[in-house]
């Protein structure tokens, strides 16, 4: 690879930031609100800043020992086995299927906070009149058009990147322009207005489905998987570790990008909490536009939905690239479908592309019958659940490193610092998965989705299996 081509410290931070930084900063606001109390919201930012940074530390390191294994956290799944054996394919698979439902998922909640802040414009879109009713189920106009508004997104998007990615950079750099001006704007005006008096009182109970009271440390553990949602994406330096210039700058990336995202997401969610009042926020389809429209009136609120539009559309193109790059990737090492290797004129992996797109179709699905944040919080966590297990595993390698000492010959002191620190991350990975499965629904739905992984590894075994009797041939 050429020199040119080598990225540095200040455009890792970038990526980073860029990609931590997308629906949840417009959307987390509110679904933190309905789960736990502003102390309650506060104590779970912290607690998974810290969780985070041990997980991110965790990336830093196996950035800087195994630069060769690039491309996700998921890749670290098959050296948990004997190099081209069947566990080691077979972790390999299953970890990028996690992985991808995760960015599949993740790009449909980028998609439903698009459709929710254009109802700013178009009110539409929340409208509760009928259309008609099929047994127990009514679809109502809201519902229905946000679901054509969410499929245009994603089928558009997709069209757009088909036909190259040459004019994708500059719309990525208008998002990002934009999604900085926006928050520009909207902490200056919130430092402002902010009223403690709505952050009062700062703990008390909320409710589960069945109406028991939830204490301070339930609300903590509920908010845990939302607030992981706004660091996925921490990894995004890993990915790119072998076109860094310095290995040390994949660490220091991660750890500076955490800490930006982070200050961002705190600051954001805390000065919305003191610019509306628990109940309007729990209430608030797009809370940002709420918060700053009940200061600065009607039009401050379309010129920040607006902002918000144009930063959304932005990261749509790049989750729906990232999102069938995932698989493309892993089928070029063998860990996942070959059908996914084939790709356009403009190197586009375009089968991945419409399988991938076709299965978040699906999940666009849950507009139909669900508010706009009904279906980003069923998403997230979803999507969150499935980041988790590559993240597991990541902590897992970084565990069988230290134990093997593997990369640590002659480093006794770093060997234990980070043994400590790959252990942290596997202890936090453990008990979000844990959080994040209370719900039996969510539980079954996620496991039902990875486990159906299984059914499509036959072809990658059969690759593997021909590959393996091919070198023993030669």
């Amino acid at each position: 690879m050429g020199k040119q081509t080598k990225l540095g410290l200040w455009i890792l931070t970038a990526l980073v930031v860029g990609n931590m930084v997308g629906s949840g900063i417009f959307m987390l606001p509110r679904s933190l609100s309905e789960a736990a109390s502003p102390a309650g919201v506060i104590l779970a930012w912290l607690f998974t800043g810290a969780g985070v940074l041990v997980t991110a530390l965790v990336f830093g390191n196996l950035g800087m020992r195994k630069p060769n294994l690039n491309g996700g956290p998921q890749i670290y799944a098959k050296e948990l086995f004997k190099p081209n054996s069947r566990g080691s394919v077979l972790s390999g698979f299953m970890a990028t299927w996690g992985y991808w439902i995760g960015n599949l998922a993740g790009n449909i909640a980028i998609i439903t906070t698009f459709a929710s802040y254009l109802s700013t414009f178009f009110p539409i879109l929340t409208s509760q009149a009928e259309l008609f009713t099929v047994g127990s189920f009514t679809l109502k106009v809201g519902n229905a058009l946000t679901f054509a508004v969410c499929s245009i997104l994603l089928w558009g998007t997709h069209f757009i990147i088909l036909r190259g990615l040459e004019n994708a950079g500059k719309l990525n750099f208008m998002a990002t322009a934009s999604k900085v001006a926006g928050f520009f704007i909207f902490i200056i005006v919130a430092l402002f207005a902010f009223e403690a008096s709505h952050m009062l009182p700062m703990v008390e109970p909320r409710f589960d489905e069945s109406g028991a009271t939830v204490g301070l440390m339930g609300q903590i553990s509920n908010a845990a998987v939302a607030t992981l949602w706004a660091f996925i994406g921490v990894e995004s330096a890993v990915v790119f570790a072998g076109r860094a210039k310095k290995q040390i700058d994949v660490k220091r990336a991660t750890i500076l990008g955490l800490f930006i995202a982070l200050a961002i997401y705190i600051g954001v969610s805390t000065l919305v909490m003191g610019l509306l009042s628990q109940e309007a926020l729990i209430a608030s389809d797009k809370p940002l536009i709420d918060a700053i429209v009940s200061v600065l009136g009607p039009v401050s609120g379309k010129v920040l939905a607006g902002i918000g539009l144009i930063s959304l559309f932005g990261s749509t193109i790049g989750w729906v690239m990232l999102s069938a790059e995932v698989p493309y990737q892993a089928a070029k090492q063998g860990l996942f479908l070959p059908s996914f290797l084939k790709e356009n004129e403009k190197n586009i992996p375009v089968l991945s592309m419409i399988i991938t797109n076709s299965l978040g179709q699906l999940f666009i699905f849950s507009t139909i019958s669900n508010s706009i944040s009904a279906a980003f919080d069923f998403v997230i966590y979803i999507a969150t659940l499935s980041y988790l297990v590559p993240y597991f595993i990541a902590a897992v390698f970084q565990l069988k490193l230290v134990m093997t000492g593997e990369t640590y010959e002659g480093q006794v002191r770093s060997k234990m610092v980070d043994g400590v620190i790959a252990l942290l991350a596997t202890l936090y990975s453990v008990w979000v998965i844990y959080a994040g499965t209370a719900d039996i629904k969510t539980f079954m739905f996620g496991v039902a989705l990875l486990a159906s992984g299984i059914f499509f590894y036959g072809p990658v075994a059969r690759a593997h299996k021909q590959k393996t009797e091919t070198k023993k041939a030669a």
